[in-house]
């Protein structure tokens, strides 16, 4: 086989018929840290380096884990020095989710399928930046067929720039994180939501580390149900871990881990109050950063109306990872309804993670299909709608 060919990570024949039926349908990036200023005035990247190494702290983590110095990951080295830097690291990372995006977006932006390494890091640095000089944001969004952006947004925010901007809908989604942190007042908040809402917003989230105190995400709780908001709980995070790092360089730069538990009976006695007390639930997205928890959690959501386990999150974004997404939800919950893909991600090259996921779903589906485990007609409606008619329904798009 190839390398990195049009069949890669597609397992058989079968595979890559059902593959070819998802391919091309459109994206709907449920959740992400995209910033929409860039989308506004489609941002144009210097190179290469900046595209991929401005603000992606997988790739980061990466680099450190390889002994980059510091300079050539967020510090003062140019971007080609830290490109550079980049290329000689991808060699080692064999089975990581970063060498298959990597390539993917290699091959998807610019046309090369060939090895980055540190030999190749001057011919693809000089490829690469002569086509990206004529792509913008727009172009990127276009290429991967973008159809509609969920940003992450502070309830402060003021939302000055979303809405369609040429031909893709950017909408905000209420994240009280900070201010449940810093005591905001629910009523301060109750106005802001609202003002979210004449903006398109159509979901909020709220990401934690674990189930203590849940008094603010009951509030967001009961907002949501009221206002016909989708809701997305990210928890089971173990923040900043490397304190020096973290008062050197800062949040969100690769030294957050997964907790070693989750308190699912919290969350199933949370769930348990707030249905007893509204009589219903929001369409509520559950996501564990530690998918050791990913059983229990997936038990909850059949316990519960409207609880879905959202996709494979953050650490857990890798071929493997996404398999084990897939086969537990399969078993333990609902597949046919999951909501599929999304970025979480602060780049514009991210997209070829659809690509990516819906590969692997192909795969999952067309082993099941191909044993006589399922039923090879409707196959295709399945991949169809986990890879974007059901979020899009849940959207209300």
């Amino acid at each position: 086989m190839a390398f990195f060919d049009e069949n890669i990570l597609l397992e058989s024949a079968a595979a890559k018929k059902l593959y070819d039926g998802i391919a091309h349908l459109p994206i709907i990036d449920y959740h992400c840290h995209l910033n929409e200023a860039e989308i506004a005035c489609d941002k144009h990247f210097s190179d290469i380096g900046e595209l991929w190494l401005a603000g992606d702290h997988y790739k980061w983590r990466a680099m450190r884990l390889a002994g980059v110095p510091e300079k050539y990951v967020t510090g003062d080295g140019s971007n080609k020095e830290k490109f550079f830097a980049y290329a000689s690291v991808m060699p080692k990372l064999i089975g990581n989710p970063l060498y298959y995006w990597s390539h993917m977006e290699l091959d998807a932006l610019f046309g090369i399928r060939e090895p980055l390494n540190a030999e190749s890091a001057e011919s693809i640095w000089e490829r690469a930046n002569e086509k990206l000089r004529d792509i913008g944001v727009g172009d990127l969004l276009k290429k991967f067929r973008v159809e509609y952006i969920a940003t992450t947004d502070d309830p402060f925010s003021s939302l000055s720039l979303h809405g369609s901007i040429n031909g893709v809908t950017v909408s905000p989604t209420f994240r009280p994180d900070r201010c449940f942190a810093e005591g905001a007042s629910k009523a301060e908040l109750e106005k802001r939501l609202d003002f979210f809402l004449t903006k398109g917003c159509k979901a909020a989230d709220h990401g934690f580390d674990v189930f203590s105190d849940t008094e603010d995400v009951e509030w967001l709780i009961r907002a949501c149900h009221e206002r016909g908001l989708l809701l997305q709980l990210h928890f089971g995070t173990f923040r900043n871990v490397n304190s020096k790092a973290f008062g050197k360089i800062g949040r969100d730069a690769g030294f957050d881990v997964f907790r070693d538990y989750i308190a699912t009976d919290r969350l199933a006695t949370l769930l348990d109050k707030m249905y007893g007390e509204l009589g219903g639930l929001p369409k509520i997205v559950l996501y564990p950063l530690n998918d050791n928890y990913l059983r229990a959690v997936c038990a909850i959501s059949g316990a519960f109306p409207n609880v879905l386990v959202g996709a494979a999150w953050w650490f857990n974004d890798t071929v493997c990872g996404i398999k084990r997404q897939l086969e537990t939800v399969a078993e333990y919950a609902m597949l046919g309804n999951n909501l599929g893909m999304l970025t979480d991600s602060r780049s514009f090259s991210s997209y070829v993670r659809f690509d990516f996921y819906r590969r692997i779903l192909a795969s999952f589906i067309a082993e099941k299909t191909e044993r006589g485990e399922y039923d090879e007609g409707a196959a295709i409606g399945l991949a169809r709608d986990i890879s974007y008619f059901n979020v899009k329904e849940a959207l209300g798009l």
